[in-house]
């Protein structure tokens, strides 16, 4: 193989160490088909899910919790109702399950909001117990 070298116009050979030999590529690292083998497959972890959890307490109205659920949550007025009441029955709820960045986002959003109403609601963001190790 050859370079032309276009400022001399001159015509000079490649070293060997950097031409293309397909026979050298041949090792214990090789399949027949010319493709790495690979030990073990790779392994793809799914991300841990955390979810969203309300907690009841004596002091924030229930529909304020309601207007953070629909907002927030985007949640019908019927659905979000229905879960203020199973929190309130229950004493906490799980308004919704994601990511752990997503989760906690959506719980400082739903804390900020709260304490800009004057209200003591308590959200957290908690591993959920199901989810995959990170």
């Amino acid at each position: 193989m050859v370079v032309r070298e276009e400022a001399l116009g001159l015509l000079t050979p490649l070293p060997p160490a950097t031409r293309y030999n397909p026979l050298a590529m041949k090792g214990p690292g090789t399949d027949k088909d010319d493709d790495v083998a690979l030990d073990q497959e790779p392994s793809i972890a799914k991300a841990r899910r955390y979810a969203v959890v309300f907690y009841n307490d004596d002091y924030t109205t229930k529909w304020f919790v309601v207007m953070v659920l629909e907002q927030l949550f985007r949640m019908s007025e019927t659905t979000a109702t229905a879960f203020m009441m199973a929190v309130h029955t229950h004493g906490k709820g799980v308004a919704g399950v994601y990511t752990r960045d997503i989760a906690q986002t959506k719980a400082a959003q739903i804390m900020d909001v709260a304490k800009e109403y004057g209200m003591p609601l308590m959200v957290t963001a908690e591993p959920g117990e199901h989810g995959d190790d990170e």
